[in-house]
């Protein structure tokens, strides 16, 4: 092994040797090559010192006793360390691999190295030191988010079940000002919330947001290229900044956010440790009295706090906040029906898009509040959020065999009864009045009114009215009437209730007689 040692190194090989040890132990004790042991054992047995002696020289004794201190010959690894300078440029070209430079090594010198040991002297030489860079960061430019480890419990008043709060954190990194919120979990739901509330804190909105691999927040983790999902785009969108994750495995990333953690645990957490919370929202507020003093301390080498650095450089930076608060999106997919509606799953509702896509698949985008219907990542309706169970129409979808429909009501039945004559009428009403839900009666005042193009609007009013007089109004009995004719014939006189059947006569008497 081509390892210079240290004349400390040295002692310690033949104290070793001294004490009983071999020299493959005493390799594996020193972490030093049993080749080497075996040099240096060899040089000490050729001397003419014993190994206490040897032991009491000082360094430059024993530099002048030992001058060759490696088990490197000069000449074969003088010949590698040239070509390894002649051919280090080449590391970075694509297509590079060891094996190919070490078979042309081998090639050109007489007595080669190993090929182990031939990348064993290349690393060794070129090591790359795994360093960190001190990061200048610029203000309003971004803004780290992560979460807590250490989560808060709260306790239920009313059943005294404990429950642990998550603890979201943020933190610019220029000025160094900080948001801490406490929220039930990390799910998407609460981190859009966390986040949205952290941009009203700020107050504006900076270039970017840099998170951790949170799954409420990376669909897909890559060092290189992860995969946001879609809400967080949405989120960045509606802010008009991106989402740039940390590299999976690299806390240098996130190191400011990190200490911000660090810091919180300190400023925040500790103080509250034997306070008792019962809800979120007591939690919130110890919270932000916390959060207002810890972003006014001053700090140790610069003569300003968190929040005079950020009011005095950083605010006036930040992009503005967007028109209204981001509501949290969710996605489903629809075909629109034949009758001109996409069914929305979610509510069991109906919602109309225009009638030219029959028969289309689409996607129905939704927050609470609002529903947006895409085809092709075009929108082609857009509808404030309807009850459960509901159908929820725009006109101007429907085409115009449809639009009429939108009319349907007692009123405009009524309508158009009217103009076929007050008999119709009378039979249109009783249908209402009879039913206590309107719509069931539609079909069948439609069914009469019809009537009139088979039979007239004289014939049918005559029709309509021989049933009103016969109290028997429905759409089979007038079509019957109109069938047999009968609307030709007048109705019979209803017998006189009041007279009685009984004959007049002298002989028979009244009840008159029995009082």
């Amino acid at each position: 092994m081509a390892n210079v040692l240290d004349p400390m190194d040295i002692k310690q090989i033949f104290s070793l040797h001294r004490d009983g040890l071999s020299n493959r132990k005493i390799g594996s004790v020193l972490g030093i090559s049993r080749n080497t042991v075996n040099q240096y054992i060899s040089w000490l047995t050729a001397s003419e010192y014993e190994v206490d002696e040897i032991l009491a020289f000082n360094n430059g004794r024993l530099r002048e006793i030992f001058p060759s201190r490696t088990t490197i010959k000069n000449e074969r690894f003088d010949a590698l360390t040239k070509y390894f300078e002649q051919g280090k440029a080449a590391r970075n070209h694509p297509g590079f691999t060891f094996l190919h430079h070490y078979d042309e090594y081998r090639q050109l010198v007489e007595d080669p190295y190993s090929y182990t040991q031939f990348l064993e002297h290349y690393h060794r030489i070129y090591a790359r030191a795994a360093g960190s860079m001190k990061l200048e960061h610029l203000p309003a430019h971004e803004v780290f988010i992560d979460f807590a480890g250490t989560k808060i419990e709260i306790v239920d008043r009313e059943t005294g079940e404990v429950r642990k709060a998550e603890i979201f954190v943020s933190v610019l990194p220029f000025s160094l000002y900080t948001y801490v919120e406490a929220c039930w979990t990390q799910k998407r739901e609460d981190l859009i919330s966390c986040m949205n509330n952290m941009m009203r804190f700020y107050g504006g909105v900076p270039k970017a947001v840099v998170s951790d691999n949170l799954k409420s927040a990376v669909t897909r983790s890559s060092k290189y290229e992860p995969e946001i999902n879609r809400s967080l785009k949405d989120f960045a969108r509606h802010y008009d900044c991106v989402i740039n994750p940390t590299r999976p495995y690299s806390p240098q990333d996130k190191a400011l956010v990190e200490n911000a953690v660090q810091l919180s645990y300190q400023r925040i957490f500790y103080p509250i440790r034997e306070m008792t919370f019962f809800s979120l929202d007591d939690l919130n507020g110890e919270i932000r009295r916390l959060l207002e003093n810890y972003n006014n301390m001053l700090f140790q080498r610069k003569e300003a706090s968190r929040r005079e650095l950020f009011q005095s450089v950083e605010r006036a930076l930040l992009k503005p906040l967007s028109n209204g608060i981001y509501q949290l999106m969710d996605y489903t997919r629809a075909k629109v029906q034949k009758i001109g509606y996409v069914y929305f799953s979610p509510d069991k509702s109906h919602y109309s898009v225009p009638y030219r896509f029959i028969g289309k698949s689409t996607q129905i985008h939704y927050t609470k509040d609002v529903v947006e219907i895409y085809y092709s990542h075009e929108r082609i309706a857009f509808h404030k959020r309807g009850p459960r169970g509901s159908y929820n129409t725009v006109a101007d979808h429907l085409s115009s065999t449809h639009k009429k429909y939108l009319d349907w009501n007692p009123e405009y039945f009524k309508k158009q009864a009217s103009a076929l004559g007050p008999n119709v009428l009378a039979c249109i009403t009783g249908l209402f009045i009879d039913s206590d839900y309107p719509e069931t009666a539609y079909k069948r005042a439609i069914g009469i009114i019809q009537l009139s193009k088979s039979y007239g609007r004289e014939r049918l009013d005559a029709a309509c009215n021989r049933a009103v007089y016969a109290k028997a109004v429905s759409l089979n009995r007038i079509k019957n009437i109109l069938e047999n004719n009968l609307d030709r014939v007048a109705p019979e006189e209803p017998p006189d209730t009041k007279k009685s059947h009984i004959p007049i006569h002298e002989n028979i008497r009244g009840a008159s007689n029995y009082q």
